[in-house]
């Protein structure tokens, strides 16, 4: 797999959904220009580890947003697939409604520009990564379809990049640079 990190991020255009199920959209990766973006691909809709990583971002989007960046969620279902479960009731096995778009890879050629495309199974492994507003890809984190990522994690890292300073294991904000 060719590195990802440090280089302008693989560019994109997908039709998706609104986080609320309304309305279909395109996102491209322009849009997010000036912007940080945190682009996270997952395998499919209606499983079981995935609803717990969308739900978990869509509830800290605040946070994200506090320091200027975006949430965009993929993967290679269809945006009505990914509207089906956004309606349908978390009760029910549904996703309800969320803070950000999920986009439609349904070509797989986005997953396969980002390096988390399994061929043979035709679908995106955990692969989250964070662009800057320049278009860099500045971190890169792929995990096996069953470990789901940690938002607070992901907070950790976003807000390490922002300070502009060398980080150290577990820096956090008020912390040191080294």
């Amino acid at each position: 797999m060719n590195r990802i990190v440090g280089i302008k991020a693989p560019d994109f255009k997908m039709e998706a959904i609104s986080g609320e199920g309304e309305e279909f959209i395109e996102v491209s990766l322009s849009q997010y220009k000036g912007k940080w973006l945190v682009l996270f691909f997952y395998p499919l809709d209606f499983t079981f580890v995935c609803p717990t990583e969308i739900t978990a971002l869509s509830r800290r989007k605040d946070d994200f947003a506090k320091l200027g960046a975006e949430i965009l969620g993929v993967s290679v279902d269809s945006k009505y697939s990914h509207k089906a479960w956004i309606d349908l009731k978390e009760d029910e096995g549904g996703l309800g409604k969320i803070t950000y778009p999920l986009a439609s890879d349904i070509t797989k050629e986005v997953s396969k520009n980002y390096g988390v495309l399994i061929d043979d199974d035709g679908i995106a492994l955990r692969g989250l990564f964070i662009v800057n507003p320049e278009g860099t890809v500045m971190y890169s984190v792929v995990h096996d379809l069953n470990v789901g990522r940690s938002v607070d994690e992901t907070l950790r890292v976003l807000q390490a990049l922002q300070s502009g300073g060398l980080c150290p294991i577990d820096w956090h904000p008020g912390d040191e640079h080294l």
